[in-house]
């Protein structure tokens, strides 16, 4: 199929739209003006004979055709870059990837993951922030991996799960003992409902979750403090704040030095399943896929966070 082609230009241009899933973004990247590259893709796939992407308002999405090509040609046209680059270029063996996601979770288990990669030339750009305003750069190519604790619903992008989040309740120990251990057991929401809460987010999107899992309804508490990061949220909590629910991975280390205590013991932990996203197409780009399958090899060996 390739070998009827002739022209490096149009399957550059091909390359580029399928890893980014838009004609639009793959222009930007090339340096190209959106009318240049449709017309590259145009030429290309009438000289192949058919479509290589279906067009929708959100994008383009790879036909079985245009999914075989990037298989075939995407590997040997990297490395054919990497051999004509300069000599400063060409130390930068597996490129650059623009990664995002929550901070906490980044900080303390998909950075050291990745850290070992740079050693090969691999340069990570990386974007904290919530799970919709990563998912939403992703889907429109700012972005090539999110770590999404949100199952994106874009058509262009697809989610593998990664790792499941295992939720405590947790408070400081002088909180914890103005909770009445019988009444908890009868009537959970009644007896956790003098306690202030420290919250990621204004609609208490953990907090929420785990009282409707393991008590059935919305938790009545005062919010005492906001701040969209869990490392904030333990150190208010430790600090006295409130209480709040938060993954053992964060927790437990305060748990272990006594700082906080858990205030109730679910019959099954509450999990959250976290995803890797990318655009639909995007394992085609080697370095990607390298960091994809490292991201889920590691999480095997950490069990539930």
């Amino acid at each position: 199929m390739v070998a009827c082609v002739g022209d490096l230009d149009l399957l550059s241009a091909f390359l580029e739209i399928y890893r980014c899933g838009s004609i639009t973004a793959a222009a930007a990247r090339l340096g190209l003006t959106q009318p240049a590259v449709s017309g590259r893709l145009a030429r290309l796939e009438e000289q192949l004979g058919g479509p290589l992407f279906v067009r929708s308002r959100q994008g383009v999405r790879p036909t079985a055709r245009g999914d075989e090509l990037a298989r075939r040609v995407g590997m040997p046209l990297d490395q054919l870059r990497h051999a004509l680059a300069s000599g400063e270029d060409r130390s930068a063996d597996l490129g650059s990837l623009d990664i995002g996601g929550a901070g906490e979770l980044m900080t303390a288990r998909v950075l050291p993951a990745l850290a070992p990669l740079t050693s090969r030339g691999l340069r990570l750009r990386i974007t904290l922030g919530l799970a919709d305003d990563l998912l939403s750069a992703l889907a429109n190519a700012r972005l090539d991996l999110v770590v999404s604790a949100v199952r994106p619903e874009a058509r262009n992008l697809v989610a593998t799960p990664f790792v499941d989040e295992e939720f405590l309740l947790v408070g400081p120990p002088a909180l914890a003992r103005t909770v009445d251990a019988a009444r908890l057991a009868e009537e959970p929401v009644k007896a956790l409902a003098h306690l202030p809460l420290v919250a990621y987010g204004e609609e208490l999107p953990i907090i929420r979750r785990y009282w409707r899992s393991e008590f059935g309804r919305r938790p009545p508490n005062a919010v005492s403090v906001v701040v969209p990061d869990l490392r904030a949220v333990l150190a208010s909590v430790v600090a006295g704040a409130g209480v709040s629910v938060l993954p053992r991975y964060l927790a437990d280390p305060a748990i272990t030095a006594g700082s906080v205590e858990m205030l109730h013991q679910p019959e099954a932990p509450p999990l959250n399943t976290l995803y890797l996203a990318i655009r639909a197409g995007g394992l085609a780009n080697p370095s990607l896929a390298l960091v994809h399958s490292r991201l889920r090899e590691r999480a095997r060996s950490w069990g539930p966070l």
